[in-house]
């Protein structure tokens, strides 16, 4: 016994027991643009050791921070190929423990990936909420909260597997991309179904699935020419990831000490006026409690979070990232992180939210804004989230009589200030999203819904719709952020109303699901949607009329929001017409006549193509 006892203190003693408990990024490929690669190493008093990679791999940098438990060493992969080698812990000369880290071969072309773009029209599913795929990861022994479907703000179960189950559905509806509110691990206590608040950046929830049920997604995705969108966060995370017991400085989130709460004023960030402590305020301050802030300004946050975001992008063959609370991030790390992603993938694509009520604020965050310039800034996000457009669109279809500032005039004056971004078809244009209220019981006519979907289908700017809406989903922000994040009907087994068949849906959801069908489906080889100019025209009896255009081809789109037949004098738009004859008209499937008038239905739009 004694001889035992002496012997497990020499093991202690000798360093023999210490180990690597976490190695992030987990593996990394050879042949990438940036040969650079910082690794963390985490484990019980690891400073403690020496460093030693095979001699033909150069350590360039060792970092030991304030806490002994951690060890961020940097090294250059250039040259390296594809395989395994050890990362030695050494003292004293000797080696104590050995970790084996992989170097994997990547994609062939993976540099060249093509991102989103306005050919594409983008689904946005909150998983949670759409389809229970596999039931039996609906609760984790690892995770702690369970599944409880009878609780609006509970997790209901849907997972990878749901989505992977209908993705013939989403792409019958005209969808050529997914953007999933994120599916990383979130392990807070109650409300974690949203899975913003996340508890660990290298793995899928296991509640939604594995990692490799996500790379399947994507695989499943790409056999439909389709694309996969990760919902990905910068600016904080959760109370309860696996690094807040245990932080690699001080420093790594933003102290007050401790917690204190943004003041959401974005307009700090650019004010010139502005107050420095309002600034940190906004930029340094907590999104919620339960979210500590990240600080992109310590060279290690920055790099952990850019390494991650580049490993997920090739581990799962993304398509591109929407960023959460963009603005929010420290301005020079968010604009270094989205620099690196976009050097490691020009081809790439990136949607920032930001959510702003003024074109000016907004533009300033689009890559090469000449707003930007002013203060010599750039962020090099090449998309943003159309916020103004939907503004107007929460208010537009209620206000039916025609005023100087009501009803479709607010979106001609949005697009007014097209001349403020730099890259006007690269931004993401919707009417309604998980954060916001459902337009269905906005406007509980389905023939309002038309005249939206009409328009963000041939407006300037990638398309997004929010899962639902296309069977006629209604909810209602007041009543909390779980009815407009209602369960797909359909998506768990017992459900009496099956949405995702066109027998299971009834005739009123058939109706939205086949409008939302066909003007999406038109919508995919029309370049001149795409990427075409846009002339529009002053709206008159609350009928917005634009036309999107290239030399060799034109479409006229007429939005009537008066509850009246308006007859259109076609000779106010003879800049586009030129004395044409007639046109299809997309929606009802028939030719018109484009003489002198056109008559248009009260609360119905046109598209109207082969104008001849």
């Amino acid at each position: 016994m004694r001889f035992t006892t002496l012997l497990l203190l020499f093991l202690i003693s000798s360093g023999l027991f210490s180990q690597v408990e976490k190695v992030e990024p987990p593996f990394w490929w050879s042949g990438m643009n940036n040969t650079s690669l910082q690794l963390m190493l985490y484990g019980k008093n690891i400073a403690d050791y020496d460093v030693n990679v095979p001699k033909d791999i150069t350590i360039t940098g060792v970092i030991k921070t304030e806490n002994p438990n951690y060890v961020f060493v940097t090294i250059d992969t250039k040259g390296l190929p594809a395989g395994t080698f050890d990362i030695e812990l050494a003292k004293k000369g000797k080696t104590v423990f050995k970790h084996a880290y992989e170097l994997k071969s990547r994609r062939e072309d993976s540099v060249l990936r093509k991102g989103f773009d306005s050919s594409d029209v983008m689904y946005l599913i909150m998983p949670d909420r759409f389809a229970n795929g596999n039931p039996s990861n609906d609760s984790h022994k690892e995770m702690q909260e369970k599944a409880n479907r009878a609780l609006e703000g509970g997790r209901h179960g849907g997972d990878i597997q749901g989505i992977i189950d209908h993705l013939d559905y989403i792409k019958e509806l005209g969808a050529t991309a997914i953007w999933s509110t994120p599916l990383l691990e979130d392990d807070d206590e109650k409300y974690s179904y949203h899975t913003y608040a996340q508890s660990d950046y290298y793995r899928i929830d296991p509640r939604f699935g594995t990692n490799a049920d996500y790379q399947r997604l994507g695989n499943e995705l790409h056999k439909r020419d389709m694309k996969l969108i990760m919902d990905y966060v910068t600016n904080h995370w959760g109370a309860e990831h696996w690094m807040m017991d245990d932080l690699p400085t001080y420093d790594w989130i933003h102290q007050w000490p401790g917690y204190r709460n943004t003041s959401y004023r974005m307009t700090t960030q650019y004010d010139p006026n502005a107050s420095a402590a309002d600034a940190k305020l906004c930029m340094d301050g907590w999104f919620v409690e339960s979210m500590p802030d990240l600080n992109q300004s310590n060279p290690l946050v920055l790099n952990y979070l850019t390494q991650n975001a580049i490993w997920w992008a090739e581990f799962a063959n993304l398509d591109g990232f929407r960023v959460d609370t963009y603005s929010y991030n420290d301005k020079k790390g968010i604009a270094k992180w989205t620099k690196a992603i976009m050097e490691e993938y020009p081809n790439f694509n990136i949607v920032g939210e930001v959510w702003l009520h003024n074109q000016a604020q907004i533009a300033y965050w689009q890559k090469d804004s000449q707003i930007g310039a002013l203060q010599s800034y750039n962020s090099n996000c090449p998309s943003m989230m159309d916020f103004t457009l939907h503004d107007a669109l929460m208010e537009v279809f209620s206000e039916e009589e025609s005023r100087w500032d009501k009803g479709v005039i607010k979106i001609y004056d949005n697009m007014v200030n097209d001349f403020l971004y730099p890259s006007i078809n690269n931004l993401l244009v919707f009417a309604e999203n998980h954060d916001t209220p459902r337009i269905n019981e906005i406007y509980p006519d389905i023939e309002d819904y038309k005249l939206i979907m009409t328009l963000i289908a041939t407006i300037r700017g990638i398309p997004q719709i929010y899962y639902g809406s296309e069977i006629g989903m209604k909810g209602k922000k007041d009543f909390g952020d779980g009815d407009i994040r209602r369960d797909f009907p359909g998506g768990w087994e017992g459900d009496k109303n099956n949405a995702f068949t066109k027998e299971g849906r009834t005739d009123l959801q058939n109706d939205y699901f086949n409008f939302t069908k066909k003007v999406f489906n038109w919508r995919k080889d029309k370049s001149v949607i795409h990427n075409g100019k846009t002339m529009q025209f002053v709206p008159e009896d609350n009928v917005y009329v634009f036309f999107r255009y290239t030399e060799s081809e034109k479409i006229m789109t007429i939005i009537n929001n008066n509850p009246k037949s308006v007859m259109l004098d076609l000779s106010r738009f003879d800049e586009m017409l030129q004395e044409v004859d007639s046109g299809f008209e997309v929606i009802s499937s028939q030719k018109v006549g484009l003489g002198k008038e056109l008559v248009v239905e009260g609360k119905t739009s046109m598209i109207i193509e082969q104008i001849e």
